[in-house]
């Protein structure tokens, strides 16, 4: 339960199943100029298939074939490894009796946006990633300090945050707390 002296921080009610019971009190906006908000919910899906034509055949779109190469939403995070990041509500076909997996990781986690002129220094303050050579458009899989995460980068100054639910309220801190420095 939130605390009234934690006047910015993420709250999540005991009973929580889904990116929308998160609470943020405040985006925290930082003198350095970037920006943290927590997007809402969206139709979040782990992807796994012997090649990207296979998997592309089963749900009907197109699918990326290099690692970090994202095509609509869809994104290449290994080999055999795809994050589909999706509007709400979006369901794609599950590919029963086909050799790929489709499962609904809506619920597993968040995204925190990063926005503004300071965003690779408020990433950088706890991610090894050169993310100067990030391009946009490119997803990695790396760390925050000790939290496994996914970047997206969208814009030169805009990078999205995956994160699993129980890290959330640990990493926003530590990104606002970064962004503050």
């Amino acid at each position: 339960m939130a605390d009234a002296t934690m006047s910015h921080a993420i709250v999540i009610p005991p009973l929580a199943v889904a990116g929308t019971d998160l609470v943020v009190e405040h985006a925290a906006t930082s003198r350095n100029g970037a920006t943290l908000t927590l997007e809402p919910a969206a139709s979040r899906w782990s992807l796994r298939g012997r090649s990207a034509e296979a998997l592309s055949a089963v749900i009907g779109r197109p699918v990326p074939s290099r690692i970090g190469e994202s095509v609509d939403g869809i994104a290449c995070l290994g080999p055999d490894e795809w994050l589909a990041d999706l509007p709400a509500g979006t369901a794609l076909p599950d590919g029963a009796g086909q050799a790929v997996s489709v499962v609904d990781i809506s619920a597993r986690g968040v995204v925190i946006r990063i926005e503004g002129p300071a965003t690779l220094t408020t990433l950088a303050s706890g991610c090894p990633l050169d993310l100067d050579g990030m391009a946009i458009g490119q997803v990695k899989r790396t760390v925050f300090e000790t939290v496994e995460v996914i970047l997206w980068r969208e814009r030169t100054d805009m990078i999205r945050v995956f994160v699993w639910r129980s890290f959330a309220p640990w990493l926003w801190n530590a990104l606002k707390s970064a962004e503050l420095a």
